[in-house]
């Protein structure tokens, strides 16, 4: 044990000792912050603005839009659902998230998208990069098994996802508090469940949201791990990954446009699970343990080939 502690220590230094790793941490704490200064200065021409006034008129556009006899029945569950939610928070007194602390943070979310390509680049490297350094012969010699050596180095890729996340949560909610002030903390999470509004606990909903968004970051940095043990080749496997990564999601959503039901089988169909914290679903029939189960096959199928790969890889030539 004390072993494959001090693989995933030498994993883990072998990462943070190259200076792209830290370029790619200076990359997304200065992304943060230019997003929230960005924000914040474009919050001044919308201050003044009316927020009852304006739930009011979206409300007001939004049964009109009900009325329209074309209008689709996914479109027409979405509006109900918006109606109610602007509803709800003009009997409450409940303001809007945006540009506040929670909202930001909320939107800075979506900056995991770029944790994923660092992660697909860290993850990438760490297999492919001992053949193309030629040092995978060293470190097969070492009196350890070749699974251990490649859960080592799979776990310290995920800790930097880990550590990445960690740094992209404090930088955002010390940017966003000092921008937009820590005043509207105690602000509720508005859920859409069964036709109902309901209330939730903010910050749990951020870090539920945190949660899910970092399940398409494991599934793409697995599938990067994936194509570096099998192909040797740290380009073509970030290359890959992150085509992927771009592509898989909008293709997804072309095919089950097409009337397409085993689409909902596919990986970027279920990778998106913060629908099913909002109380809907990325397609209809599907539900969260059905995402769940998917995204379990392909996590052991990524695995198997893998770990059968890199245990069957002949490193004597």
């Amino acid at each position: 044990m004390l072993k494959f502690a001090r693989l995933i220590q030498n994993e883990n230094m072998k990462i943070f000792r190259r200076i792209g790793t830290w370029v790619m941490t200076g990359l997304l704490v200065l992304v943060v912050i230019g997003y929230a200064l960005i924000t914040h200065f474009n919050q001044a021409a919308t201050q003044n603005q009316d927020w009852k006034q304006n739930l009011e008129s979206a409300n007001q556009q939004n049964q009109a839009m009900l009325q329209q006899a074309d209008v689709p029945d996914f479109y027409h569950a979405e509006i109900e659902k918006e109606i109610a939610m602007n509803q709800y928070r003009l009997d409450h007194n409940i303001p809007p998230t945006e540009q506040t602390l929670w909202g930001f943070i909320t939107e800075s979310t979506d900056f995991t998208s770029l944790i994923t390509l660092f992660t697909i680049i860290v993850g990438a490297t760490s297999v492919a990069g001992e053949f193309s350094w030629g040092t995978i012969k060293l470190l097969l010699i070492r009196s350890v098994s070749r699974s251990k050596i490649l859960l080592s180095k799979y776990l310290a890729s995920f800790l930097f996802a880990l550590a990445m996340l960690a740094v992209l949560f404090v930088t955002s909610f010390l940017a966003g508090g000092l921008l937009f002030g820590f005043s509207d903390a105690t602000i509720p999470h508005l859920a859409y469940v069964d036709g109902q509004v309901t209330e939730k606990n903010m910050l749990l909903h951020i870090i539920g949201l945190f949660g899910l968004a970092s399940v398409k970051l494991l599934m793409m940095a697995t599938f990067a791990f994936m194509i570096s043990s099998v192909f040797r080749s740290s380009s073509l496997a970030i290359g890959l990954s992150i085509f992927l990564m771009f592509a898989g999601t909008q293709a997804t959503f072309i095919l089950a446009q097409l009337g397409y039901d085993w689409v909902k089988y596919l990986l970027f169909a279920n990778t998106e699970l913060s629908y099913y914290l909002n109380g809907s679903a990325p397609l209809p029939g599907m539900t969260l343990p059905f995402s769940i189960t998917v995204l379990a096959v392909h996590f052991i199928l990524f695995q198997a080939i893998s770990w059968i790969s890199f245990n069957s890889r002949d490193v004597t030539a």
